[in-house]
């Protein structure tokens, strides 16, 4: 069990697949309601970590949650073709079956993630990527989650869509009260959203707050490679 006030606490965490660890003694924590930043380049283990703390792929050290955590995971993209002749709406009516939710609190998620009525029930193949984004935020919504783990929530979707999702989820986690853990390429959305953040990449991981944590010096060895960071008060 964690600590009074911390929702996750991750200690040595090493990941291996055969003779490679992908991760290697990984240490940090996250409070409750706050927001955990993942960095880092393609390959560091971003997703990886993410599929060990639910307990989708086996792993070595400590993963403790705190009692009644119930998680939600937000993966990169929907793992279905998206000509398949089911709606947005009817997706989730057949998680909610699944979750045991009422059938009301699918249009509640809907509303939440500010998709209307109109569009859930369009084909999953007529959505936009920030609408489909949004549809995967609602499912992982569904059952009432008290952790979004969420891969790359912004990806595939246009400059002004990122800026919108990320407002989103800010709205929702203080809504609803979450904690969450987000991996994101977007460095202005880790500067503006994530209350700790975790870097992982060429050189060691590094864990703490945004301003400390992300400095040029510290993100060219973590992408192996000069970087040139602009750092403004909005």
């Amino acid at each position: 069990m964690p600590p009074d006030g911390k929702a996750l606490e991750v200690f040595e965490l090493t990941v291996r697949f055969g003779e490679t660890a992908v991760l290697e003694r990984i240490s940090f924590s996250v409070e409750r309601g706050q927001t955990l930043g993942i960095v880092g380049p393609n390959g560091a283990g971003k997703t990886v970590l993410l599929r060990a703390l639910i307990g989708a792929i086996p792993s070595e050290g400590s993963i403790r949650w705190a009692p009644g955590t119930r998680p939600g995971y937000v993966p990169q993209k929907l793992d279905l073709e998206r000509d398949l002749p089911v709606t947005a709406r009817e997706l989730l009516f057949a998680k909610g079956r699944v979750a045991r939710a009422a059938r009301s609190e699918v249009d509640r998620v809907l509303s939440l993630v500010g998709l209307p009525l109109a569009v859930a029930g369009a084909p999953i193949g007529h959505l936009s990527g920030g609408q489909l984004q949004r549809l995967l935020v609602a499912f992982a919504l569904l059952g009432g989650p008290n952790v979004l783990l969420l891969d790359e929530p912004t990806a595939n979707v246009d400059e002004a869509g990122q800026e919108s999702l990320g407002e989103l989820l800010h709205r929702i986690q203080r809504e609803e009260g979450l904690t969450l853990l987000l991996i994101s390429h977007d460095l202005s959305v880790i500067y503006r959203y994530a209350t700790q953040v975790l870097c992982l990449g060429h050189g060691r991981p590094c864990f703490g707050p945004p301003h400390e944590v992300l400095t040029t010096e510290s993100l060219a060895e973590l992408y192996g490679g000069p970087l040139h960071v602009h750092l403004h008060e909005h």
